[in-house]
Protein backbone atom coordinates (compact mmCIF):
# COMPACT_ATOMS: atom_id res chain seq x y z
CA UNK A 1 0.00 0.00 0.00
CA UNK A 2 2.84 2.38 0.81
CA UNK A 3 4.29 1.83 -2.68
CA UNK A 4 0.91 2.61 -4.28
CA UNK A 5 0.57 5.82 -2.30
CA UNK A 6 4.07 6.94 -3.34
CA UNK A 7 3.37 6.07 -6.96
CA UNK A 8 0.14 8.07 -6.92
CA UNK A 9 1.93 11.24 -5.83
CA UNK A 10 4.13 11.39 -8.95
CA UNK A 11 1.46 12.96 -11.24
CA UNK A 12 0.69 15.47 -8.52
CA UNK A 13 4.36 16.40 -8.24
CA UNK A 14 4.62 16.78 -12.01
CA UNK A 15 1.52 18.99 -12.07
CA UNK A 16 2.91 21.14 -9.27
CA UNK A 17 6.20 21.53 -11.12
CA UNK A 18 4.36 22.48 -14.30
CA UNK A 19 2.24 25.09 -12.48
CA UNK A 20 5.35 26.52 -10.79
CA UNK A 21 7.10 26.76 -14.14
CA UNK A 22 4.15 28.61 -15.67
CA UNK A 23 4.00 30.99 -12.71
CA UNK A 24 7.71 31.68 -13.01
CA UNK A 25 7.40 32.37 -16.72
CA UNK A 26 4.47 34.73 -16.12
CA UNK A 27 6.39 36.55 -13.41
CA UNK A 28 9.39 36.86 -15.72
CA UNK A 29 7.18 38.33 -18.47
CA UNK A 30 5.63 40.80 -16.01
CA UNK A 31 9.08 41.85 -14.81
CA UNK A 32 10.21 42.31 -18.40
CA UNK A 33 7.09 44.39 -19.17
CA UNK A 34 7.69 46.52 -16.06
CA UNK A 35 11.28 47.00 -17.16
CA UNK A 36 10.15 48.13 -20.60
CA UNK A 37 7.59 50.48 -19.02
CA UNK A 38 10.17 52.03 -16.70
CA UNK A 39 12.62 52.42 -19.56
CA UNK A 40 9.95 54.09 -21.73
CA UNK A 41 8.99 56.40 -18.86
CA UNK A 42 12.60 57.44 -18.26
CA UNK A 43 13.04 58.06 -21.98
CA UNK A 44 9.87 60.18 -22.03
CA UNK A 45 11.02 62.20 -19.02
CA UNK A 46 14.44 62.81 -20.53
CA UNK A 47 13.48 63.37 -24.18
CA UNK A 48 9.85 64.54 -24.36
CA UNK A 49 9.50 66.73 -21.27
CA UNK A 50 11.27 69.99 -22.03
CA UNK A 51 11.95 72.51 -19.25
CA UNK A 52 11.51 76.08 -20.46
CA UNK A 53 12.81 77.65 -17.26
CA UNK A 54 11.03 78.61 -14.03
CA UNK A 55 7.75 76.59 -13.97
CA UNK A 56 7.48 76.32 -17.75
CA UNK A 57 7.43 73.01 -19.62
CA UNK A 58 6.63 71.66 -23.04
CA UNK A 59 5.33 68.08 -23.27
CA UNK A 60 5.76 66.38 -26.63
CA UNK A 61 3.45 63.48 -27.33
CA UNK A 62 0.14 62.90 -29.08
CA UNK A 63 -0.26 66.68 -28.75
CA UNK A 64 2.13 69.55 -28.07
CA UNK A 65 1.33 70.85 -24.59
CA UNK A 66 2.84 73.86 -22.82
CA UNK A 67 2.49 74.61 -19.13
CA UNK A 68 3.10 78.13 -17.75
CA UNK A 69 5.37 79.42 -20.55
CA UNK A 70 7.38 82.42 -19.34
CA UNK A 71 10.22 84.31 -21.02
CA UNK A 72 10.39 81.81 -23.88
CA UNK A 73 11.87 82.45 -27.31
CA UNK A 74 9.02 80.73 -29.12
CA UNK A 75 8.60 77.11 -30.16
CA UNK A 76 6.34 74.67 -31.90
CA UNK A 77 2.72 75.77 -32.10
CA UNK A 78 0.80 74.52 -29.10
CA UNK A 79 -2.20 72.25 -29.29
CA UNK A 80 -2.89 72.93 -25.60
CA UNK A 81 -1.57 75.55 -23.17
CA UNK A 82 -2.16 74.99 -19.46
CA UNK A 83 -1.94 77.94 -17.07
CA UNK A 84 -1.81 77.28 -13.33
CA UNK A 85 -2.63 80.73 -11.93
CA UNK A 86 -2.85 84.46 -12.48
CA UNK A 87 0.66 85.62 -11.51
CA UNK A 88 2.64 87.33 -14.28
CA UNK A 89 5.35 84.65 -14.39
CA UNK A 90 2.77 81.93 -15.05
CA UNK A 91 -0.01 83.64 -16.98
CA UNK A 92 2.03 85.63 -19.50
CA UNK A 93 -0.02 86.76 -22.53
CA UNK A 94 3.14 87.77 -24.43
CA UNK A 95 4.61 84.28 -24.09
CA UNK A 96 1.32 82.56 -24.83
CA UNK A 97 1.11 84.56 -28.08
CA UNK A 98 4.49 83.16 -29.22
CA UNK A 99 3.16 79.59 -29.34
CA UNK A 100 -0.58 80.12 -29.85
CA UNK A 101 -2.20 79.18 -33.14
CA UNK A 102 -5.78 79.29 -34.45
CA UNK A 103 -6.48 75.79 -33.11
CA UNK A 104 -4.71 76.16 -29.75
CA UNK A 105 -6.83 75.64 -26.65
CA UNK A 106 -5.79 77.49 -23.48
CA UNK A 107 -6.94 75.98 -20.18
CA UNK A 108 -6.71 78.15 -17.07
CA UNK A 109 -8.47 79.23 -13.89
CA UNK A 110 -11.26 81.67 -14.65
CA UNK A 111 -9.42 84.73 -13.30
CA UNK A 112 -6.76 84.27 -16.00
CA UNK A 113 -9.06 84.13 -19.01
CA UNK A 114 -9.61 87.87 -19.39
CA UNK A 115 -5.92 88.29 -20.31
CA UNK A 116 -5.91 85.59 -22.97
CA UNK A 117 -7.41 85.77 -26.47
CA UNK A 118 -8.51 82.84 -28.61
CA UNK A 119 -10.01 79.47 -27.74
CA UNK A 120 -9.98 79.06 -23.96
CA UNK A 121 -11.58 76.97 -21.24
CA UNK A 122 -11.93 77.66 -17.53
CA UNK A 123 -11.01 74.98 -15.01
CA UNK A 124 -10.94 74.66 -11.23
CA UNK A 125 -9.60 72.11 -8.75
CA UNK A 126 -11.34 68.76 -9.00
CA UNK A 127 -12.43 69.18 -12.61
CA UNK A 128 -11.45 66.85 -15.45
CA UNK A 129 -11.23 67.84 -19.09
CA UNK A 130 -10.61 65.66 -22.14
CA UNK A 131 -9.23 67.32 -25.28
CA UNK A 132 -9.04 64.75 -28.07
CA UNK A 133 -6.83 62.01 -26.60
CA UNK A 134 -5.45 64.09 -23.73
CA UNK A 135 -6.98 63.82 -20.25
CA UNK A 136 -6.35 66.85 -18.02
CA UNK A 137 -7.16 66.86 -14.31
CA UNK A 138 -6.99 70.04 -12.27
CA UNK A 139 -5.78 69.58 -8.69
CA UNK A 140 -5.41 72.06 -5.82
CA UNK A 141 -2.30 74.27 -5.54
CA UNK A 142 -1.98 76.67 -2.63
CA UNK A 143 0.13 77.88 0.29
CA UNK A 144 -0.34 76.72 3.86
CA UNK A 145 2.33 78.78 5.66
CA UNK A 146 2.38 81.91 3.51
CA UNK A 147 -0.18 84.00 1.62
CA UNK A 148 1.08 84.25 -1.96
CA UNK A 149 -1.27 81.56 -3.29
CA UNK A 150 -4.46 81.40 -1.18
CA UNK A 151 -6.54 78.26 -1.40
CA UNK A 152 -9.65 80.41 -1.85
CA UNK A 153 -8.34 81.60 -5.24
CA UNK A 154 -8.98 78.19 -6.78
CA UNK A 155 -5.62 78.02 -8.55
CA UNK A 156 -4.43 74.69 -9.83
CA UNK A 157 -1.83 72.14 -10.66
CA UNK A 158 -2.45 69.62 -13.42
CA UNK A 159 -2.25 65.89 -13.99
CA UNK A 160 -1.90 65.28 -17.72
CA UNK A 161 -2.22 61.78 -19.16
CA UNK A 162 -0.32 61.28 -22.40
CA UNK A 163 1.62 58.40 -23.92
CA UNK A 164 0.10 56.28 -21.17
CA UNK A 165 1.89 58.24 -18.41
CA UNK A 166 0.44 60.54 -15.76
CA UNK A 167 2.47 63.75 -15.48
CA UNK A 168 1.76 65.95 -12.46
CA UNK A 169 2.69 69.64 -12.63
CA UNK A 170 2.19 70.93 -9.10
CA UNK A 171 1.88 74.62 -9.95
CA UNK A 172 2.88 77.11 -7.24
CA UNK A 173 2.14 75.24 -4.04
CA UNK A 174 3.32 74.13 -0.66
CA UNK A 175 3.36 70.52 0.51
CA UNK A 176 -0.40 70.11 0.88
CA UNK A 177 -2.51 67.20 2.19
CA UNK A 178 -4.11 66.57 -1.22
CA UNK A 179 -0.78 65.33 -2.54
CA UNK A 180 -1.32 62.03 -0.72
CA UNK A 181 -4.17 61.26 -3.13
CA UNK A 182 -2.43 62.30 -6.35
CA UNK A 183 -1.40 59.40 -8.58
CA UNK A 184 1.42 60.29 -10.95
CA UNK A 185 4.21 58.53 -12.81
CA UNK A 186 6.21 61.73 -13.19
CA UNK A 187 5.97 64.69 -10.80
CA UNK A 188 7.16 68.22 -11.57
CA UNK A 189 7.66 69.89 -8.18
CA UNK A 190 8.72 73.42 -7.13
CA UNK A 191 11.79 73.50 -4.88
CA UNK A 192 12.84 77.13 -4.43
CA UNK A 193 11.11 78.10 -1.22
CA UNK A 194 9.94 81.72 -0.62
CA UNK A 195 6.70 81.51 -2.66
CA UNK A 196 6.47 77.69 -2.78
CA UNK A 197 7.92 74.59 -1.14
CA UNK A 198 11.55 74.41 -0.13
CA UNK A 199 13.62 71.53 -1.46
CA UNK A 200 13.16 69.72 1.85
CA UNK A 201 9.39 70.19 1.76
CA UNK A 202 9.33 69.05 -1.86
CA UNK A 203 11.11 65.86 -0.80
CA UNK A 204 8.28 65.12 1.64
CA UNK A 205 5.77 65.89 -1.11
CA UNK A 206 7.53 63.49 -3.48
CA UNK A 207 7.42 60.75 -0.86
CA UNK A 208 3.66 61.32 -0.46
CA UNK A 209 3.05 61.21 -4.22
CA UNK A 210 5.56 58.38 -4.80
CA UNK A 211 6.14 58.91 -8.53
CA UNK A 212 8.65 56.84 -10.48
CA UNK A 213 10.40 60.07 -11.53
CA UNK A 214 10.47 63.58 -10.05
CA UNK A 215 11.65 66.71 -11.87
CA UNK A 216 12.44 69.87 -9.85
CA UNK A 217 11.22 73.27 -11.07
CA UNK A 218 10.67 76.86 -9.89
CA UNK A 219 14.31 77.89 -9.65
CA UNK A 220 16.79 79.83 -11.76
CA UNK A 221 14.38 82.73 -12.46
CA UNK A 222 12.93 85.19 -9.94
CA UNK A 223 13.80 82.93 -7.02
CA UNK A 224 15.69 79.69 -6.37
CA UNK A 225 19.06 78.36 -7.45
CA UNK A 226 20.30 75.18 -9.16
CA UNK A 227 21.57 74.09 -5.75
CA UNK A 228 17.93 73.70 -4.67
CA UNK A 229 17.39 71.13 -7.42
CA UNK A 230 20.59 69.31 -6.51
CA UNK A 231 19.63 69.18 -2.83
CA UNK A 232 16.19 67.83 -3.79
CA UNK A 233 17.83 65.09 -5.88
CA UNK A 234 20.35 64.16 -3.21
CA UNK A 235 17.73 63.89 -0.46
CA UNK A 236 15.63 61.55 -2.60
CA UNK A 237 18.51 59.28 -3.60
CA UNK A 238 17.43 55.65 -3.35
CA UNK A 239 13.77 56.65 -2.90
CA UNK A 240 12.62 58.46 -6.05
CA UNK A 241 14.53 58.83 -9.32
CA UNK A 242 15.16 62.55 -9.90
CA UNK A 243 15.85 64.02 -13.34
CA UNK A 244 17.28 67.54 -13.32
CA UNK A 245 16.50 69.13 -16.66
CA UNK A 246 18.61 71.64 -18.49
CA UNK A 247 16.72 74.66 -19.75
CA UNK A 248 15.45 73.97 -23.26
CA UNK A 249 16.14 70.23 -22.97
Amino acid sequence: MRENRAFCTIPALLAASWIAALAGAAQGEATADNGKGEKAMKSFAESDIHWLGHDGFMLAGEKTIYIDPYKIDGGATADIILITHDHFDHCSPEDIAKIQGPQTTVVAPRDCLGKIPGNKKAIKPGELLTLDTIVIEAVPAYNINKNFHPKANGWVGYVVTMKGFRIYHAGDTDHIPEMKTIKADIALLPVSGTYVMTAEEAVRAALDINPAIAIPMHYGAIVGQPDDAVRFRDLLKGKVDVVIKKKGA
